[in-house]
């Protein structure tokens, strides 16, 4: 019979996110306002923590609302955050207002990405630069970081590859640390394993630009990410849309702008 693992215990949890933020117990009392002697008590068993308290230590270590569901059962108490999906009737009018985004962002692209950058919605702008990819690659779900670094994807028409790699690759990282999702850390070394990416600085700009080849002439975009900064919902929490700018006059003209 194979034996089953326990689950950590609450203080168990909140101590190795605690350690995951490189945070001394001093240094989290000084944020939450919780003594370090109960923090101690806490973290090793000797005191039950309320969910308040659990809620409350958990947003000054920022713990993604999923975990925190996960911790306040470990304490013994019911979940705090709704997980719903995103074709939820409770979801319809963010969802709604997110998609109008990606329409008022026309005529450059626009993609609403989950957490682990797999495509929700995007706008038609979209479609043009995904013209030669795999057709497996653009079976849904979409995820776009593969989709950029594969040979069978956008790779062969990226002509700064190793720099748009490497800036992948730490968004990932950074990611990773945030949430400490296997997932993240996963897809990260399936960038490296793809292709080498450029550790040197950037330059000659002063931004990470996307230099794409195309029909009309290589084409350089900048992008920006914007994230849902009230989500209660775990399902919003992740998500985020990311959008592309002309870098420069020739692919502002390409567009007809």
């Amino acid at each position: 019979m194979t034996a089953i693992a326990e689950e950590p215990a609450v203080g168990e949890l909140l101590r190795e996110w605690r350690e995951s933020r490189s945070l001394s117990q001093q240094a989290l009392s000084d944020l939450s306002t919780v003594s370090t002697r109960h923090l101690s008590r806490v973290e090793t068993g000797r005191a039950k923590p309320t969910p308040q308290m659990i809620v409350h230590l958990s947003e000054h270590l920022e713990i993604p609302l999923r975990e925190r569901n996960r911790i306040l059962l470990a304490g013994g108490y019911a979940p705090q955050y709704a997980d719903s999906a995103l074709d939820d009737a409770s979801l319809l009018s963010v969802m709604s207002g997110l998609r109008d985004l990606l329409d008022a962002h026309l005529p450059y692209p626009a993609l609403l990405l989950d957490d682990y950058w797999e495509v929700v919605d995007a706008n038609s702008a979209v479609d043009a630069l995904m013209a030669g990819c795999s057709a497996a690659l653009l079976e849904p779900p979409i995820n776009v970081i593969r989709l950029c670094v594969h040979p069978d994807g956008l790779a062969p028409r990226i002509r700064n590859l190793p720099v748009w790699a490497a800036h992948l690759g730490q968004q990932l990282r950074h990611r990773a640390a945030q949430t400490r999702d296997p997932r993240h850390s996963a897809l990260a070394r399936e960038v490296a394993e793809l292709v080498e990416a450029d550790t040197t600085p950037a330059v000659g700009g002063p931004v990470v630009v996307l230099e794409l080849e195309s029909d009309s002439g290589p084409l350089r975009f900048f992008s920006t990410a914007a994230r849902l900064t009230t989500a209660t919902d775990a399902a919003l929490e992740g998500l985020h849309l990311e959008t592309f700018l002309p870098a420069d006059e020739h692919t502002r003209a390409a567009y007809g702008t």
